[in-house]
């Protein structure tokens, strides 16, 4: 399939679009493909000079597909890896993995970025023009791997990077999703209860002419207060949920302390902990390992852990590697690594082979997650059973209470 080189406007600032078109060359025969302009006449101008005879040029148009998510980026650092160590041309790769793609927003991403490296844009420059998708240890590696000849290693090594963070990731949210949902559920049934089946049972008491067990009255005055005030309860409990939400994503203060709250919590915060200590050991091991220098990998280090007390932690390792201080010393300083992750990375410079050494320490603590999740997830499961158990059914007792002691009651 022939496709030719996309039309730049003289300006630089007209917005291009990408046009599939269809004609013949000098020896009559049909081509056809796609190109990147600002209109269809320039794309006539430019295939014309190129010697072939349009016969018929389309605007292409993308579906409407879902939002790209960290899957889709780890897939496609993963299939271009895999491309190019199989020797496939750049551009090539591009067409065969951003044609394939089920989701129509990451493949219309993936032909942007050919079409920007078919102009002679440096490919970790293409990349940086998508900084929602691709971050500064992404880029910084890919200009690495472009300086030293050795793209296909680094991004074979970016894709071993992208996939264990996201596998990381995924066990994290399982973890804190479980509890999550069951409460959610729980607080949902208690308030069908409390709005439609308590009242049912309050006029069926109503005609007993007696006093009712103070369990059932308390849980009847409670409903009384669900029934009358259901709109303001479940309006404020969205409403809070919302703008907590909204400050979290927005607020540097809200997500600080809410960084510093998780690390504190009982059970969850040593997984939390363990976790954040993998992705910033792999982000360095990775880094590293690339040849970037110390103090300039610190800089994607931070970001890419997650955390705001590890963001800060490392911009002061940072300024104390960048002085002269060993990393050993400036991360005991920080006072966020426990005696094993400073102790390996102690071996690791005098020995040598710091990034080696930072990629076993990542190893263990995902081992550690990967142990930490399963025996929480078990551990959960009895005691939100316990949960659900005194919550509901305690409502159900309260209120066939007077049912059972009826001979009693009437």
């Amino acid at each position: 399939m022939a496709t030719s080189a996309p039309s730049r406007s003289a300006a630089g600032a007209t917005k291009e679009t990408v046009f599939a078109w269809e004609g013949k060359d000098k020896s009559g025969r049909t081509v056809r493909g796609e190109i990147r302009a600002a209109s269809e006449s320039i794309v006539n101008v430019t295939l014309r000079r190129q010697g072939v005879l349009v016969t018929k040029v389309k605007k292409k148009v993308y579906r409407t597909g879902k939002k790209i998510t960290d899957k889709d980026l780890t897939m496609f650092t993963r299939q271009l890896a895999t491309m190019m160590k199989a020797g496939v041309p750049l551009l090539q790769s591009f067409d065969i993995v951003g044609r394939g793609h089920a989701n129509p927003s990451m493949a219309k991403l993936i032909m942007d970025l050919r079409a920007d490296v078919e102009t002679g844009t440096a490919l970790n420059n293409a990349f940086r023009k998508y900084p929602l998708y691709f971050d500064a240890l992404f880029c910084n590696l890919v200009g690495a791997g472009e300086q030293a000849g050795i793209l296909e290693d680094l991004l074979a090594r970016l894709a071993v990077y992208k996939e264990k963070t996201l596998a990381l990731k995924s066990k994290i949210k399982s973890a804190l999703m479980y509890p999550c949902s069951i409460l959610a559920i729980a607080f949902v049934v208690t308030a069908v209860i409390m709005i439609w089946v308590v009242p049912a049972f309050k006029q069926v008491f109503s005609s007993f002419g007696a006093d009712l067990p103070t369990p059932t009255l308390v849980v009847m005055s409670i409903s009384e207060f669900f029934v009358q005030w259901w709109y303001l309860i479940f309006g404020s409990l969205f409403g809070a949920l919302y703008f907590f939400f909204q400050a979290w994503r927005r607020s540097v203060k809200v997500q600080n302390a809410m960084d510093r709250f998780l690390l504190r919590l009982p059970v969850f915060g040593d997984v939390i902990r363990k976790a954040t200590i993998a992705r910033w050991t792999r982000t360095l091991a990775t880094m590293f390992a690339a040849g970037v220098p110390l103090v300039e990998a610190l800089d994607s280090v931070g970001g890419a852990s997650g955390n705001f007390v590890y963001v800060e932690a490392t911009k002061r390792i940072q300024n104390e590697v960048s002085t002269g201080t060993s990393l050993t010393v400036a991360m005991q300083n920080a006072d966020v690594f426990p005696s094993l992750v400073t102790q390996m990375v102690a071996i690791g410079e005098e020995s040598g082979a710091l990034d080696g050494m930072l990629g076993k320490v990542a190893d263990f603590f995902e081992e550690e997650v990967d142990e930490a999740v399963a025996s929480l997830s078990s551990l959960m499961e009895p005691l939100i059973m316990v949960i659900l158990g005194v919550l509901i059914g305690g409502l159900v007792v309260a209120m066939y209470l007077p049912i059972f002691k009826l001979g009693s009651v009437v």
